[in-house]
């Protein structure tokens, strides 16, 4: 992408298991960088986690969605207060991507690319083992995105389980009923 014009803000597929996202968001690109592998920014948008750069190495996230926005929204009943993922370094190239593997929910790169003053982000999540993970991953991606984008724009973010269950609802309708099946 060699303009500034913003792509879809909803993930579309590319394959029949693999969900693509992308976001323009404020440079530098390094300042972005520091929001996907620092765990104090990161646990801003996403979740945190100590990262050792370096190909192969693990590391755990650890999400507090509650958290992610003020006032927070009310957390969907079966979903935990916190929750931990295992995951592990797979490709590296600072400061333009990382890719990581996730137990259990596929694999995921996160590509940066300089625009002027702005940096295109394409967030891909491979292997997503159903629909109903496609939907929930899908949501939950846009939401921490728009949260990033957010952060990064220094304004206050939506609140995040209002703004994920009413996402929910739109991948249900965007997405195919045959996704990744």
């Amino acid at each position: 992408m060699t303009d500034l014009a913003t792509p879809d803000r909803y993930g579309t597929l590319i394959e029949p298991a693999t969900l693509q996202i992308q976001r323009v968001l404020p440079g530098p690109i390094e300042r972005i960088w520091d929001y996907l592998t620092k765990s104090d920014l990161r646990r801003q948008w996403l979740a945190s986690g100590e990262m050792e750069l370096k190909v192969g190495a693990p590391f755990e996230f650890v999400w507090r969605n509650d958290e992610l926005s003020h006032p927070s929204a009310s957390r969907p009943e079966g979903f935990p207060e916190e929750q931990r993922m295992q995951s592990r370094i797979t490709d590296l190239d600072p400061p333009h991507k990382i890719s990581f593997a996730w137990s259990g929910s596929g694999d995921v790169s996160i590509e940066l690319e300089p625009i002027g003053t702005k940096v295109l982000l394409t967030l891909i999540h491979r292997r997503l083992p159903d629909r109903a993970t496609m939907l929930m991953v899908g949501a939950g991606w846009h939401m921490h995105l728009d949260i990033l984008d957010a952060r990064a724009s220094d304004r206050e973010p939506h609140p995040f389980w209002s703004g994920w269950l009413s996402l929910r609802d739109e991948y249900d309708r965007r997405l195919p009923s045959d996704a990744a099946a």
